[in-house]
Formats: C-alpha cells, structure tokens, sequence
C-alpha cells in the first residue's frame, strides 16, 4: 500500500512540474513577442500617421511590459531540476534508462546473475553517496541563508532536489536489487508500447518483403 502511494506520489509530482514548466515557458514567449508586436504596432501607426493605432500601441506595451516575468527561466530551470532528479527515480523503476548489456545479455545462470547483482548494487551505493554529498550541502546552505537572485527564495529548498531525488533513486535501485534477487525479474523497457514504433517495424517489415 505504501509503495503503490509513494508510486502514485513519484508520478504526479513529475507531471505537475512537467506540466508548470511548459506553461511557464509558453506564457513567458507569449509575453515576449507580446510587447514587440505593441512595439510594431506604435511603429506602423506612426508611419501611416494613424493617431488611434499608436495610442492603442502604447497603452497595450505599458500593460504588457508591466507583467515583470525576468523570473521565469530561473523558475523553469528549477522545475526541470526538481523534474530531472524525480524523473531519474521513476526511470530507474520503469527500467527506461540508457544502458549497455550487451555483455550480460551473453551471459547465463549464475555469470549473469553476478554481474547484474554487481551492477545494481553499484547504482545502490552511487546514489548513496550523491544523497549523503547533497544532504550535507543543503545543511550548509540553510545555515549560509543563500537565497536565488530573481524568486528570492531560500536556496536550500532548491537544492533539496538533490538529496530527495538521489535518495528516492537509491531506494528504486535497492527495490529492483530485491525484486531481481528473490523473482529474477528485471524491469525493461518495452519499444513496441512506444506509439509507432511497431507500426514503422512493421511498415520495414512489409518493405523487405515487397
């Protein structure tokens, strides 16, 4: 019950910063070509003389120029931190990261078994260290009270994306290491659910047949 929580948790936290991100990213692009489409229309209403079109100009540039968005790509690349450290996790249990075994898939029974064994638990004590590395970090810059130079915000709630997400990666690999040990099942990552990708093998498929 607890583990299906914490999943549930893992994913919506990733779709919520992915989600705020894009919107962030969109509304500061609006914002931008906003004020010198303003600026394009004083320009056009000047050089055709047309006094409403400036005025109408002017009074939509102040307006817009006067939602102060200089936040937004501190904001964003903060939610892509916060999104990169959770989605490592998530990509650990859905088995999704890049990896090379070619020489494990070589191997059979106990060989096998061993490397694999040896592989996990490599990715169980990196991520440990990197957790106990940033949670000592983030002690010192709570007690520092740095804080970010556009949001003002305590720099130490940023930098707990380290720990949090190196932590949770560390439990995700000590999980696949148990599930592995006692049922021999190894989370993979299956191409043919990816959408297109089995209708374009097919298509290859047909291609050499024709």
């Amino acid at each position: 019950m607890i583990l299906r929580i914490l999943d549930r948790f893992e994913e919506i936290l990733i779709s919520l910063l992915m989600a705020a991100a894009v919107t962030l990213i969109f509304v500061a692009v609006v914002h931008r070509f906003s004020i010198g489409f303003a600026a394009d229309l004083v320009g056009w209403g000047r050089s055709a003389d047309i006094a409403w079109l400036q005025s109408f100009g002017r009074s939509a540039f102040k307006a817009i120029n006067s939602i102060k968005l200089t936040w937004a790509q501190e904001a964003c690349i903060y939610l892509f931190v916060w999104m990169a450290k959770f989605g490592a996790a998530y990509g650990v249990r859905k088995g999704i990261h890049v990896g090379v075994d070619i020489l494990v898939e070589r191997l059979e029974g106990n060989a096998r078994k061993l490397i694999t064994t040896i592989a996990m638990s490599g990715g169980i004590l990196f991520t440990a260290i990197v957790t106990w590395i940033g949670t000592d970090f983030v002690y010192h810059v709570y007690h520092g009270g740095q804080t970010s130079p556009d949001l003002e915000i305590k720099m130490w709630l940023i930098y707990l994306a380290v720990p949090l997400g190196s932590g949770l990666m560390c439990f995700r690999f000590a999980q696949a290491l148990y599930l592995y040990l006692t049922t021999g099942y190894i989370a993979h990552h299956d191409h043919g659910a990816v959408d297109g990708l089995e209708d374009e093998a097919d298509d290859l498929a047909k291609g050499g047949h024709a």
